[in-house]
């Protein structure tokens, strides 16, 4: 499977580092999986007008931590995947974050409010032994 990468201008975050990211989650949530391949360089140049440098940069940055493996002239494929859970387990958590998300928007909070919400109810977990 090939995912479609993408940016946010406005995050603040570089954008080889956004890359990263998203390969990241995307191996975390069991989109990708081991021998699958990334978009080549090219492809994610075409698709996002940036620098073939910067692609390259992410790239290696994932090999270096032993997500993926590049392979001259085949491209760059997932060696190892973060994902824990069962992929119903995903659907049916991401439905129910999906429900407060929902639910966030018609309280009237915005993105910034949920993600404080969201980051406050993280940390006091893991202050409990939850998370």
């Amino acid at each position: 499977m090939v995912i479609k990468l993408r940016l946010d201008p406005s995050s603040g975050v570089a954008t080889y580092l956004q890359l990263v990211h998203q390969v990241k989650h995307a191996l975390r949530l069991g989109v990708l999986m081991p021998g699958d391949r990334l978009p080549t360089i090219k492809e994610v140049v075409n698709d996002l007008a940036i620098n073939p440098n910067t692609v390259a940069k992410a790239y290696r940055e994932l090999e270096h931590e032993g997500f993926v493996v590049g392979r001259p002239g085949l491209g760059t494929f997932v060696r190892r995947s973060l994902g824990s859970g069962s992929t119903a387990d995903h659907t049916r958590l991401r439905r129910d974050l999906a429900r407060w998300v929902h639910d966030c928007r018609e309280a009237g909070l915005d993105i910034g409010d949920m993600e404080a919400l969201f980051a406050t109810v993280l940390a006091d977990s893991a202050q409990e032994g939850i998370a």
